[in-house]
């Protein structure tokens, strides 16, 4: 075995946090964190009570010094800045989305990065997903004709991400498309082919919030694609669906589930919950990090499917 790559981290709310803790507890064998770096007050004490082991350092460029990956967690406008000192120093990154809040400057990032052969990927997680490659093992016997999905939120942003209210509710970096219907917008190019927005709408409300309903009409390799999405239509957190011909479908983001001849959903034999299943997950996502940092092949999502994500997202909330 090879010997694990050294993570760094830089933003440790909740994403730096959880993907710390399923590479302590889960990825030993692919990554090890080796320093975090974020300005918020209460974020070195958090890192403390977490691993004592993994050190709070002093500034972005000195976890880019220590480390052979950067994981970039950080809130969207600071993505780029932060994956081309990284790229400058000769490490490898793995971003968050959305890649950049302005289009031309993820485009322009995006195209220098693919020219360089930069060792780049997008942390979207259904790459990874065991769910996921159910439904591609059942979509095998599909000739895909029309997807549905549909995504609810009792409030925006969700329960659990109020402490990130600051940006994730505002219109300029956050909003549940780019937060959530993301995913689904790169599973659909993932299991069906290029996107294409046909027609979008958009509610917003006054001041300078997000969005709080969208619906659209897109193709994926030609197949025709219905999306919907708002708040304050579920009691849950959040609800999804993600359903193929009606027959196949991804829900609540872990379960795969088949229709059967008397009507009635039937779960994956391996079926679990959602904060079951993300250990799960997010071990496959750095044992790609762990792969691409070595320039080898793996299935994480590239910056070329980021952007294109990117691309209808932002046409979605331009409508």
């Amino acid at each position: 075995m090879s010997k694990p790559i050294a993570l760094g981290i830089i933003g440790f709310g909740i994403m730096g946090e959880r993907l710390l803790r399923a590479a302590l507890e889960h990825a030993a064998g692919s990554v090890t964190p080796v320093a975090v770096w974020d300005p918020a007050p209460d974020a070195a004490a958090r890192l403390a009570a977490i691993s004592p082991a993994v050190p709070m350092l002093a500034s972005a460029a000195a976890v880019i010094a220590a480390c052979d990956c950067l994981y970039v967690a950080a809130p969207p406008a600071a993505h780029i800045p932060l994956a081309e000192a990284a790229i400058a120093a000769g490490r490898a990154v793995f971003l968050e989305k959305p890649l950049a809040t302005d289009l031309a400057i993820a485009r322009a990032f995006v195209a220098r990065a693919e020219a360089s052969g930069a060792r780049a990927a997008v942390n979207f997680p259904m790459a990874s997903s065991p769910a996921v490659a159910q439904l591609a093992a059942w979509q095998a016997a599909l000739a895909p004709a029309a997807l549905e999905v549909e995504v609810g939120f009792a409030t925006w942003p969700r329960g659990w991400q109020q402490g990130a209210v600051g940006w994730l509710g505002k219109r300029t970096e956050g909003g549940f498309t780019r937060e959530v219907v993301s995913h689904f917008l790169f599973l659909t190019r993932r299991r069906l082919g290029p996107l294409v927005l046909q027609e979008a709408s958009v509610t917003y409300p006054a001041g300078d919030g997000a969005e709080t309903a969208i619906h659209a009409r897109l193709t994926a390799g030609g197949v025709p694609v219905t999306l919907r999405g708002g708040v304050g239509t579920t009691a849950k957190d959040d609800h999804n669906t993600w359903t193929l011909d009606g027959r196949i479908r991804l829900r609540d983001w872990s379960f795969a589930e088949q229709l059967g001849a008397d009507g009635v959903w039937a779960q994956a034999a391996d079926a679990q919950p959602n904060e079951r299943m993300r250990p799960l997950v997010l071990r496959g996502q750095l044992a790609g990090v762990a792969a691409m940092t070595a320039g080898q092949p793996h299935g994480l999502a590239t910056l070329r499917e980021a952007l294109e994500v990117q691309e209808i997202v932002e046409a979605i909330l331009a409508a």
